[in-house]
């Protein structure tokens, strides 16, 4: 039943979205992903993850990154147990050797630069800075040995096309949105890593690292050179784990099953080719609503540089917090704008488990938000 909002304005059944999950993280999760906890709950809940049930889970999504992201003979996917957030600590132990050079184009593509920055046993980093809504590009540096670059930066719906700088140094590549949901070369980065709870439907707690055989390198080398580091966030001490389908500590096993179920599901339709047309068709059919629109525009100017995960449109002549509010009122919720960027805007996921479907019905929904807002 449709709720009435402070506006009492209340949408019409025959144009609201059959899902109205539109959030950028966590993002919507498919039924299909709960019953696959209920399913196998009570062969692997509550029991030890250095046993055969949790380790064939630990093993199947392994088995089912790899596949999905075509990796090449030589790879590891590498987990452990803390976010994407706890990556950047993990990599600024275990990866930076010297120095590293930073993409600075939004909040999260900043965290890894200041994680650097603080670190007293490495150099001061060099960060390559441009506005939201833009991005820059990398720039060969002798005494860089990492690239940090971000897929896409979920705070302004920005992505970037990776390529390796035309200089030595790992490729280490923030893809926590993006994983998933946008193609990309293998060969151009040595680290790509990411959290399960933007296109994967999952819980957060959890970080993978897909790792070239540069970066497993670079991890074995840093450990042979007895740098303190702190066991849980040891790189080779993950990795070995890792290899053996297990983690350092307990992980979130419901986390790991959903992951899987999502995994299956992305791999039996088409891999991450299948998964990102989903989410390039329900961007075309944001981005295209919002040009026709007098009151919308794509907050990102250069359609090169517009994520098909994340879309931000900048609102004209109605207050963007109210179009949410009247949204949520009726069921379809989390479409707020990120609250750093404080910008008069929409923030719309448009993950592969959402339907594109379902993003057309949000634009219909929207305008009948906006002309009754604005009248």
């Amino acid at each position: 039943m449709n709720q009435k909002n402070l506006h009492g304005i209340t949408l019409p059944d025959d144009i609201l979205p059959r899902d109205g999950r539109f959030g950028c993280g966590p993002s919507k999760v498919r039924p299909e992903q709960i019953d696959a906890i209920v399913a196998r709950g009570r062969s692997v809940m509550g029991t030890s993850h250095r046993q055969a049930p949790v380790k064939d889970i630990v093993g199947s999504v392994r088995e089912g990154l790899t596949a999905l992201f075509s990796l090449p003979a030589g790879w590891e996917i590498v987990l452990g147990n803390g976010g994407s957030t706890v990556f950047w600590d993990v990599a600024t132990f275990g990866l930076i050797d010297q120095r590293s050079q930073h993409l600075v184009f939004g909040e999260f593509s900043s965290k890894f630069a200041e994680a650097a920055h603080a670190a007293p046993h490495i150099a001061e980093p060099v960060v390559v800075k441009s506005d939201p809504g833009t991005h820059p590009d990398p720039v060969a540096d002798p005494s860089c040995d990492v690239y940090a670059l971000t897929h896409n930066e979920t705070s302004t719906g920005v992505s970037m096309h990776l390529k390796r700088p035309s200089s030595d140094g790992l490729v280490v590549v923030d893809a926590t949105s993006a994983a998933g949901g946008l193609m990309f070369d293998p060969n151009e980065v040595d680290v790509y890593y990411f959290a399960p709870q933007k296109c994967f439907a999952s819980d957060g707690g959890l970080w993978f690292a897909a790792c070239s055989p540069a970066a497993l390198e670079r991890i074995r080398y840093i450990n042979s050179a007895k740098r303190w580091i702190p066991a849980s966030l040891d790189l080779k001490i993950a990795l070995d784990n890792s290899v053996a389908n297990q983690t350092y500590n307990t992980p979130a096993l419901a986390t790991l099953i959903m992951f899987d179920e999502q995994l299956q599901w992305m791999n039996s339709h088409g891999g991450l080719t299948w998964a990102s047309d989903r989410s390039k068709e329900s961007a075309i059919t944001l981005y295209n609503w919002a040009e026709s629109r007098s009151f919308a525009t794509p907050f990102v100017a250069d359609p090169m540089k517009r994520s098909n995960v994340v879309g931000t449109i900048d609102i004209d002549g109605v207050d963007a917090n109210e179009i949410s509010a009247v949204l949520r009122a009726n069921g379809v919720v989390d479409t707020d704008s990120y609250r750093k960027l404080g910008r008069n805007q929409l923030r719309i996921g448009m993950f592969p488990s959402i339907d594109p479907h379902d993003v057309a019905q949000l634009t219909k929904c929207i305008d009948y938000v906006v002309e009754r807002l604005g009248s």
